[in-house]
């Protein structure tokens, strides 16, 4: 097995980035949904209820700061397309570096073998890790294990439940409620992996992995 795949998603329910390979700590992937978007009332507003958001994409800067289609994320055109997307004048971009900003763990590790099972765009499940080499749905029997990958250790916690972001398109935000439905009739309504970081490093496109039961 090893790394096949490695995505950061800076802002929490925009389109992310593929990278050749990162620093991984305690809280996951460098940089990895530090921003999200809130309500006058203090929600975190998701593309669960506003798939518009997965529209915009975001990458992050030299700086370490994230930037919305190529720009600043405190641009105030950003700030404009958010709320549109959000269709809520109030909602805004804040930025959040706290263990809260996930939904379940810092890392969510999927494998070749369930994403070709799975047959839509992987990039529905938004993954940090896709792992080569797997054969067919083996990752369903690895919960309580662990990944040895390059210089990081990953604790496999459970699979994921997973939700209606999964029926909207990561390019056209068309929503097919037939994907999440195949989820929960072939999968019993989960898919990838919720994982924790044991030992931080390095991850690397390429590097080996190995599975410890």
């Amino acid at each position: 097995m090893l790394v096949r795949e490695i995505w950061r998603y800076p802002v929490k329910s925009m389109g992310g980035e593929r990278l050749e390979q990162a620093l991984v700590t305690a809280l996951g992937i460098e940089g990895d949904r530090v921003v999200h978007v809130r309500d006058a009332r203090g929600r975190t507003v998701t593309s669960r209820s506003r798939p518009k958001l997965l529209g915009h994409h975001a990458i992050l800067g030299e700086d370490g700061e994230p930037l919305v289609d190529g720009r600043p994320w405190t641009d105030p055109t950003v700030a404009a397309d958010v709320r549109a997307a959000a269709g809520d004048d109030t909602a805004e971009l804040v930025r959040w570096d706290g263990p809260e900003r996930f939904d379940v763990l810092p890392l969510l590790v999927a494998t070749d073998g369930a994403l070709d099972a799975f047959g839509y765009d992987y990039r529905r499940l938004r993954p940090n890790v896709v792992i080569a080499g797997v054969e067919g749905q083996a990752e369903r029997e690895w919960e309580g294990s662990i990944l040895e990958a390059g210089d990081v250790r990953i604790g496999i916690q459970d699979l994921r439940q997973r939700c209606i972001m999964t029926t909207f398109d990561p390019d056209t935000q068309v929503q097919d409620v037939e994907v999440l439905r195949k989820i929960h009739r072939e999968f019993g309504g989960s898919l990838a992996l919720n994982c924790s970081v044991l030992k931080g490093g390095v991850l690397r496109v390429g590097d080996p992995v190995r599975l410890i039961d």
